[in-house]
């Protein structure tokens, strides 16, 4: 299972733009290299990213072969109330890689 890091404030003020950053760690293996022994590397890639902001989407990614291994997306969310931040990596199999944050807004 692939490992993440979330960088996400624990507080904020009502309306506030905060920033959110995502790293995690994935092979991002195209399919289109070779081995040492010159066999073909099978395809394994991320193809969504989604993060849900107390169960509504409130950012998400199209991933593809193209994109590096361990990949970093950041993005800008409106804190509107508290609640939960959730962060959602699907792979070409359908394995999901799910991650929560919790965010306070606070006056």
């Amino acid at each position: 299972m692939p490992k993440a890091r979330i960088s996400a404030p624990p507080t904020a003020k009502p309306g506030e733009i905060i920033s959110i950053r995502t790293l995690i760690s994935h092979p991002m293996e195209s399919g289109f290299r070779r081995d040492s022994s010159g066999a073909q590397i099978p395809r394994n890639i991320l193809t969504e990213f989604v993060c849900l902001y107390n169960g509504r989407q409130a950012f998400r990614a199209e991933l593809h072969p193209a994109i590096a291994a361990n990949p970093f997306l950041a993005f800008h969310l409106r804190a509107d109330v508290s609640g939960t931040l959730e962060f959602r990596w699907t792979d070409q199999r359908g394995e999901v890689t799910t991650e929560t944050r919790d965010l306070v807004v606070e006056p």
